[in-house]
C-alpha cells in the first residue's frame, strides 16, 4: 500500500551517502551504544533489557510523535540515525517497507538488524475477515498481521533475541543484560498467568470491537473469540449500516456489557453501534494497541 517514490529513493542514496561521509569525519564519537527502533514496545524492551546501563547507549524510538505505524514516513533525519546505528528493531511488515531502502545504504556496515517478524517466523499469523467484518473496497489479499508485540508470549521470544544482540555488541556487560532479561521475561510470565486466569474465570469469552482489531494474537493465546469492524491494519474509518447493524445485534445476542475500541480521539463507530443496541447503556472502553505511542 505504501510505494516508494523514485524522488525518496534518490532521498535515501543522498542520505546514506552523507551519512557514510559523516561518519569518517566525525571526531566527538562515544563509546555509547547507538540504538534505533520504530515502536514503543521495541523501545521499551530495551530499556528493560538495558537497565542501569540504559545511560550507556543512546535509544531512538522513530515513533515518537504519536504517528500511527501504519501511517508513518521516515524523514531524511529518521535515515541517518538507522544508518549509523549499532542495533536497529523493526517490525517487518507492509507498514515498513521503507526499511529495505534505508539499509541498504546504511553508513554502519557493521550493524545488528532485528525484524520481529522474522523473528517469529511460522508464529506470524495472517490478517483474517470474520462473519461481520466490514471488507476493503480494493480486493482483500492475504498479508502478515503486523501487531505481533500483542502476544505477551512473542514478547518473551522476542526478548530474548534483543539480549542476545546486545551481549554481542557489548560483551564486557552482557551478564547483566541476560540477567535482566531473565528477570523481565518471569514478568512477562506472570502477566501471561494473569491474563489466562481472567480469561478462565469469565462467563463470557467473546469481545467486539466497533473499530480495527490488532489485537489477534492476544486473543488467540488465550481462546477468546472476536467481533470487530475492521481487520488491524484497515485504512478504513467509517463502516457501514449492514456492519453497524450485525456488530449491535452481536452485543444484544450476547449480552455484552462493553463495545470496545483502540487508543485515538474519535470512537463513533462503537458509540453508534451502542446506540443501536436495544438497551443502548454498554460502555465504550479502549484497549491500547501500543502503536502510536510516544516515549512520555
Amino acid at each position: 500500500m505504501k510505494k516508494i517514490t523514485v524522488l525518496l529513493l534518490a532521498l535515501f542514496m543522498l542520505v546514506g551517502a552523507l551519512a557514510g561521509c559523516g561518519k569518517q569525519n566525525d571526531t566527538n564519537q562515544t563509546d555509547k551504544l547507538s540504538i534505533v527502533t520504530t515502536i514503543f514496545p521495541e523501545y521499551d524492551w530495551v530499556r528493560e533489557i538495558l537497565g542501569e546501563k540504559a545511560d550507556n547507549a543512546e535509544i531512538t524510538m522513530l515513533l515518537d510523535n504519536g504517528v500511527d505505524l501504519h501511517s508513518y514516513q521516515p524523514t531524511a533525519d529518521d535515515i541517518v540515525k538507522i544508518s549509523d546505528c549499532d542495533l536497529f528493531i523493526y517490525v517487518g511488515g507492509e507498514s515498513d517497507e521503507w526499511v529495505e531502502d534505508a539499509l541498504r545504504n546504511a553508513a554502519n556496515g557493521n550493524m545488528k538488524v532485528i525484524n520481529l517478524l522474522e523473528v517469529l517466523g511460522d508464529s506470524v499469523k495472517t490478517e483474517e475477515i470474520v462473519e461481520g467484518m466490514q471488507e476493503e473496497e480494493y480486493e482483500y489479499e492475504e498479508e502478515a498481521d503486523e501487531h505481533v508485540w500483542l502476544s505477551l508470549k512473542n514478547a518473551k521470544m522476542l526478548v530474548r533475541v534483543i539480549s542476545k544482540a546486545l551481549q554481542e555488541l557489548d560483551p564486557n556487560n552482557k551478564d547483566i543484560y541476560a540477567a535482566n532479561a531473565d528477570a523481565y521475561v518471569k514478568k512477562l510470565s506472570a502477566l501471561d498467568a494473569e491474563y489466562q486466569a481472567a480469561v478462565d474465570a469469565a462467563s463470557n469469552k467473546t469481545i467486539l470491537f466497533g473499530d480495527r482489531f490488532p489485537f489477534r494474537y492476544l486473543v488467540d493465546d488465550y481462546g477468546l473469540r472476536y467481533y470487530a469492524a475492521f481487520v488491524g491494519c484497515s485504512a478504513e474509518t467509517e463502516a457501514g449500516f449492514e456492519t453497524i447493524s450485525f456488530l449491535a445485534k452481536r452485543v444484544d445476542e450476547l449480552k455484552l456489557p462493553c463495545v470496545l475500541t483502540i487508543e485515538g480521539a474519535q470512537h463513533k463507530i462503537a458509540e453508534t453501534i451502542v446506540w443501536n443496541t436495544t438497551t443502548k447503556n454498554q460502555k465504550v472502553l479502549t484497549m491500547d494497541s501500543m502503536q502510536s505511542t510516544t516515549t512520555q
